[in-house]
């Protein structure tokens, strides 16, 4: 493998560039805020979920699901791939629906190639091309959060880390899907059509939330959807055109602010300020000034403190 994977956000506008970068046409994503079926059919065209979710470290496949049952004739059947190395699991997850969609989709040139070629490995193999896939990491690394500190490549989770996993879920030839790449074959379901789709997986989705405590709400859901701008062209709805259009140059304006880190920045802004106080003469000043506030706060955290106990008892 030439090159490492870094971690990606869950987040629509990431995985719409990012796909369109890839060469795939007239998708998106969308974020759900609720898990109900309406809003899902609001979106028009629905090929499928992403369902980010914080994995339960240690946590092994079994010889059957939780929740529904393995298909393993599918494993080969559909596109299926295992995951082989971390981090890679968003742009799994995204293309486990795409390249499963290729009748209604347009997933581009590159793409075609890709799955024409890993079409007849089993699913381990499927995982390590993807894996090594030199234009699909490279352009999933492009949509990683810089940090100057951290070189995510080399990071491998510990017991104690908080670890988030991606999977997806689609109707696909009559079934209702889930695909992981962390389970040996694809789950099913039950019966379900494209039309029948945002019925059937708010139930799917609400059982595996419900594996959790009730106070878990690290969640993240976006649906895999037809271009809104040209449902909303179709339409003739000017005002809705113009919503999607602003999205979209919101999610440029976002993902161009991921591809810096700002440290040089601030250092060289605190650099000016502290020089133009030692120029003043006002640098001793400004420290203590700090220095005062800093003792302000605490002893208004601590009265707080002191407050919050007396009410407890």
């Amino acid at each position: 493998m030439s090159g490492g994977w870094n971690t990606i956000e869950s987040d629509a506008g990431v995985f719409t560039y990012l796909i369109e970068k890839l060469g795939v046409k007239h998708v998106q994503f969308a974020e759900l805020v609720a898990l109900d079926a309406d809003e899902l059919r609001a979106f028009g065209d629905v090929y499928g979920v992403i369902f980010l979710f914080k994995y339960p470290t240690g946590e092994r496949a079994g010889d059957a699901p939780q929740d529904g049952a393995f298909d393993h004739d599918a494993a080969s059947r559909l596109f299926f791939a295992a995951q082989t190395i971390q981090n890679a699991c968003g742009t799994q997850a995204l293309l486990s629906v795409l390249l499963n969609k290729d009748g209604e989709i347009d997933v581009g040139k590159e793409l075609r190639e890709f799955k024409e070629f890993a079409a007849e490995f089993p699913p381990e193999l499927r995982g390590e091309t993807l894996s090594n896939s030199d234009l699909i990491r490279e352009t999933h690394n492009s949509f990683a959060r810089s940090s100057p500190f951290i070189d995510e490549t080399q990071r491998t989770a510990t017991a104690d880390d908080d670890v988030y996993h991606f999977i997806a879920y689609a109707a696909i030839d009559g079934t209702l899907y889930e695909l992981d790449g962390l389970q040996p074959a694809p789950i099913s379901h039950g019966a379900c059509t494209p039309t029948d789709f945002p019925a059937k997986i708010i139930p799917v989705l609400q059982r595996r939330i419900a594996r959790y405590p009730s106070g878990e709400i690290r969640f993240n859901l976006l649906a895999c959807v037809r271009d809104l701008r040209l449902r909303a062209r179709e339409f003739g709805d000017e005002d809705g055109l113009e919503e999607q259009e602003d999205v979209r140059a919101k999610w440029l304006w976002e993902n161009s602010l991921r591809r810096h880190n700002f440290v040089g920045f601030v250092g060289e802004l605190l650099k000016g300020v502290v020089k133009a106080k030692l120029e003043k003469g006002e640098y001793d000043a400004w420290v203590q000034e700090s220095q005062e506030r800093m003792v302000e706060r605490r002893e208004k955290a601590r009265r707080l403190g002191t407050a919050m106990e007396d009410d407890a008892a």
